[in-house]
């Protein structure tokens, strides 16, 4: 959810700074310009600071709150399926959109040292390595897929211990709000980071620097759409048996609300009634939405995919396939641990840079885009919410109503 200060959301006090930094990138003198630099480093290590608490306090809390993994049942195990395959369908159809369209070709941005691409690791090594030897030395060298691992096993665990396990889900819970808290007040310094860092960029490289960002943009509505028609479609023909038209009718209010407040968790009251008028039965609808609202991010899944490709085109930095493949995976499993989070898209794609190793100042880049893509994808999240609580009522029996 966009945070208001003096009246102006803080996605369009980003999107002002990223107008701000062109401006002043193009006008102003290099050596002018080199006095605000500063703050775009101090964004970008405030963002790296974040990271490793946030995933891991979210992530132990998320799954934890799952309740008792025995009692969960089939709606539990349905849901949790289908919004973990959605969303790395999400990825794919991003990274496929990448490859094609090739958004950061011809940016030629040169990193700030001198760097050597390292030779991706095969399949077989990115499995392995999920799985860490120390988890304390994953969470202090940032081995971001490691501490998702890790979070993941923790927090079933703190399920399984019952009463015991109370404690410790309690100082996490309390862990995961302060960083939340955390994260709102870094990202209140976005703007002025975003700033600095789009200034830097053009008035190194030029106004041409800008022209790829139209690509990024098209990319990202041109896969939301295809996600929804293509997999959402798929899923309520082949297991609900209805129509795509009468799903995308009966979740129109709500796909629209999601488009223009550019919030998950505002929309789920109106997702809820519209399901309700599908014929969801409640029973389904009050565990899948507010999970979904929790841990799906099929939009936004899809647009980590198409920047991740986008840094790396812009910075010269090849990326094979079993790289692009650690990017779904982490993108996929650390989906479940931001989505509840400010800035939630920010977060998350620093993440998956972070573990693709890729620089990090391409992040704040596309923070200047943020708001244009931020309604597509939260658009996207909810009716994938919609989608897959169709598919589960109809599994358990559910008979549908007709909409207008």
């Amino acid at each position: 959810m966009a945070e208001k200060k003096g009246g102006v959301s803080l996605i369009w006090q980003i999107s002002i700074g990223f107008i701000a930094g062109i401006v002043f990138g193009r006008m102003a003198s290099p050596q002018v310009v080199g006095y605000v630099a500063p703050l775009g480093s101090i964004f970008m290590a405030l963002l790296n600071m974040l990271i490793v608490p946030l995933v891991l306090s979210s992530l132990v809390v998320g799954v934890a709150s799952l309740g008792d993994l025995k009692a969960l049942g089939r709606i539990g195990v349905k849901t949790v399926v289908l919004y973990l395959l959605t969303t790395a369908a999400a990825i794919a159809i991003g990274l496929a959109l990448g490859n094609i369209m090739q958004p950061g070709a011809g940016m030629d941005l040169a990193l700030a040292k001198a760097t050597e691409a390292k030779a991706a690791p095969s399949l077989g090594q990115v499995l392995t390595n999920m799985f860490p030897k120390n988890a304390f030395a994953a969470m202090v060298n940032a081995n971001m897929l490691q501490i998702i691992v890790f979070a993941l096993f923790f927090g079933v665990a703190l399920t399984m211990a019952g009463e015991k396990g109370k404690p410790a889900l309690a100082f996490f819970d309390s862990m995961a709000e302060v960083m939340y808290k955390m994260t709102a007040i870094v990202m209140k310094f976005a703007p002025y980071g975003v700033f600095a860092l789009i200034a830097g960029t053009v008035s190194k490289y030029g106004m041409a620097v800008l022209l790829p960002f139209a690509k990024v943009i098209g990319a990202v509505y041109i896969g939301c759409i295809i996600h929804a028609v293509v997999i959402y479609s798929g899923l309520v023909t082949a297991f609900a048996r209805k129509s795509p038209m009468w799903f995308f009718r009966g979740i129109k209010e709500a796909s629209l609300t999601a488009f223009v407040t550019r919030s998950s968790a505002g929309t789920l009251p109106v997702t809820m009634e519209c399901c309700h008028n599908m014929g969801v039965p409640e029973k389904v609808s009050s565990f899948v939405l507010p999970l979904g609202a929790t841990i799906n991010m099929d939009g936004t899944a899809l647009y980590q995919g198409v920047c991740a490709l986008f840094i790396a085109q812009a910075y010269g930095i090849p990326l094979n396939l079993s790289a692009q493949l650690g990017i779904l995976l982490t993108a996929t499993l650390g989906s479940i641990g931001t989505a509840g989070v400010p800035g939630a898209g920010l977060i998350m794609l620093t993440l998956v840079t972070t573990q693709a190793g890729l620089p990090i100042e391409g992040v704040a880049m596309i923070a200047g885009i943020d708001a244009i893509l931020d309604m597509i994808r939260t658009s996207l999240n909810i009716t994938g919410d919609a989608a897959v609580a169709t598919v589960v009522a109809r599994t358990e029996g559910a008979d549908f109503t007709e909409v207008e």
